[in-house]
């Protein structure tokens, strides 16, 4: 290989759908023709949660991150925006062609963080065969079905947080959002806390500390959990694998039908690090990867989940992995971006930590909210760093 051609190191998470299509792309790169070789690292999602975002952009040229990480990684000097290396067009035109808030998640102090590559929120995943009737629709008739059949929630790890603010969102208030020195109000709070506490009452024990991942799986194989209200969607479980059975997913509960479908969103995006020696070769395999072929194409091929609106209504895709996206497009338009100051991160992983202890001493729900509320407040002036959310 010849010294002028560079070679990238990116890291990405060890599952199939964060992995296989960037692998690929990789893979098929001819370093005479297409000017950069690139390998793909990989470690688990809680290691992510756990590993210093900072050093992680020291070691690598790309990494994906989820959109909380981007206050932490700006504060400390780790990636380049994007406006440095795409003109300004070509920004716009990527936030119109992303569904959702996709794009706009990565913006922090004015300028965009990471290109959103793969797109997902939390949304209803259920067994067809072992729910009688269509899914449902309101947190009223998640209740209902509860009584019938097993419902589960996805607590672990951050997930008992962001399932509350997702909650929060059905109810009508958007956490920080009006307010972002508040995390949210005593009555709304208490009243999703409230509605967690009915249902992890019942939820099955061995699902306790399963994060997503784990949760869907033992769902493909196991009949003791018929839906999970708020999960974050994976493409990949639609299909059934050895002895399992597809899932199906549907849009996040609402508080009443027509009202927004409360989710909190994930999904990954790939950033630049102030390490990498950007090319034109580099940035030109990143345009194909957000390219609507590509997206449509490339990445659901090799078991991605896509992040342009075209590709999830495309009808190809839809009928190849069972309808999840057109089932749970909606959700995703109108998903909840979380705060992403420095500091953002620990405090998600205190709140999940204190909800989770919550639910399972019976704590009064109004004491919880003015803890969450204390700890969010330390976050926000711990983190301060002077850079805008927005």
């Amino acid at each position: 290989m010849s010294n002028d051609v560079p070679h990238y190191r990116a890291l990405t998470w060890d599952h199939r759908r964060g992995y296989n299509a960037l692998a690929a792309a990789a893979g098929a790169l001819d370093p005479a023709r297409d000017g950069l070789s690139l390998s793909w690292d990989r470690h688990s999602l809680e290691d992510f949660e756990k590993h210093p975002i900072a050093d992680l952009c020291r070691r690598y040229d790309l990494i994906v991150l989820d959109h909380p990480h981007v206050g932490d990684a700006v504060a400390g000097g780790g990636l380049v925006p994007l406006e440095a290396l795409f003109g300004a067009e070509e920004i716009a035109a990527w936030g119109r062609e992303v569904i959702g808030p996709c794009l706009s998640s990565y913006r922090y102090g004015g300028r965009h963080w990471a290109l959103p590559l793969d797109a997902a929120t939390q949304v209803m995943a259920y067994r067809p065969d072992l729910v009688d009737g269509p899914p449902p629709v309101t947190w009223g008739e998640v209740v209902a079905l509860a009584g019938r059949h097993p419902v589960a929630l996805s607590l672990a790890g951050p997930h008992a947080a962001l399932s509350f603010q997702s909650i929060c969102v059905a109810l009508g208030e958007p956490p920080a959002e009006a307010d972002p020195e508040r995390f949210v109000g005593r009555a709304t709070g208490t009243a999703a806390l409230d509605l967690m506490a009915r249902l992890a009452a019942t939820s099955p024990a061995a699902l306790a500390d399963l994060n997503p991942i784990g949760i869907l799986g033992r769902m493909a194989v196991a009949d003791d959990v018929a839906l999970c209200p708020l999960i974050y969607g994976y493409v990949n479980y639609t299909r059934a694998g050895a002895g399992g059975h597809p899932l199906r997913y549907a849009d996040a509960p609402r508080r009443v039908p027509g009202g927004r479908p409360g989710s909190t969103l994930g999904g990954t995006g790939i950033g630049i690090t102030t390490r990498a020696q950007v090319t034109p070769a580099l940035l030109d395999h990143l345009r194909w990867l957000m390219s609507a072929a590509t997206q449509a194409g490339f990445i659901p091929d090799h078991d991605g989940q896509p992040s342009l609106r075209s590709a999830w209504a495309d009808a190809r895709v839809n009928d190849h992995w069972g309808g999840f996206y057109r089932d749970t497009a909606a959700t995703l338009e109108a998903a909840f971006v979380r705060p992403r100051h420095p500091g953002a991160i620990p405090f998600q992983t205190a709140a999940s930590a204190l909800i989770r202890a919550a639910l399972a001493d019976r704590r009064p729900h109004g004491a919880v909210i003015d803890d969450l509320q204390s700890l969010y407040a330390a976050s926000r002036q711990s983190g301060s760093a002077g850079h805008g959310e927005r």
